[in-house]
């Protein structure tokens, strides 16, 4: 049985975070909602643990997806982060990287519309929540080559780049 039979064997489409919920559950990820709109889990990455949160926006059918890889940005390091930022942000397809102003905290930021139904489909929660995690793991080095080797931020995201294809 895969995945997407232990989250719903009918193949049914869910509320987003109701899908998240069961995706997390599924994968013995641990999770809690927050509120009624918000859900927030925790997933182990090939670098670090990293929060996710599930927030949805009924009134415009929007489920945004953060993925915090528990790095923050000083102020000292916040114009070189800025900048890989930059760099980091144009090899992505889907999504970006950002700084929160309040705290400096790195996060990835995925918002995804959802039909007139506002259903989140299994394939659907599993691509959003792997493509972040996924995302985090590929640029997490080249953010602590900034922030903590003090290197330069192309230089910082060349080594990373070098590094992950080097993985197996």
């Amino acid at each position: 049985m895969n995945v997407a039979d232990e989250i719903d064997p009918t193949g049914h489409d869910a509320a987003p975070l109701d899908m998240l919920a069961a995706l997390f559950d599924a994968r013995g990820w641990p999770c809690e909602s927050v509120s009624d709109d918000e859900l927030t889990g925790e997933i182990q990455g090939s670098w670090a643990k990293y929060q996710l949160r599930g927030i949805w926006r009924e009134e415009d059918r929007v489920l945004q997806l953060l993925c915090l890889p528990d790095i923050r940005v000083s102020e000292a390091k916040r114009a070189a982060a800025n900048e890989l930022l930059v760099l980091v942000n144009e090899q992505l397809w889907l999504g970006h990287f950002d700084i929160w102003s309040n705290g400096g905290v790195l996060l990835y930021r995925h918002g995804v519309m959802l039909g007139s139904d506002g259903l989140l489909g299994v394939d659907q929660a599993q691509a959003l929540v792997e493509t972040a995690v996924e995302e985090c793991d590929r640029f997490y080095p080249a953010f602590q080559f900034v922030l903590w080797g003090d290197k330069r931020p192309r230089e910082a995201l060349e080594a990373a780049m070098v590094d992950a294809a080097g993985e197996a």
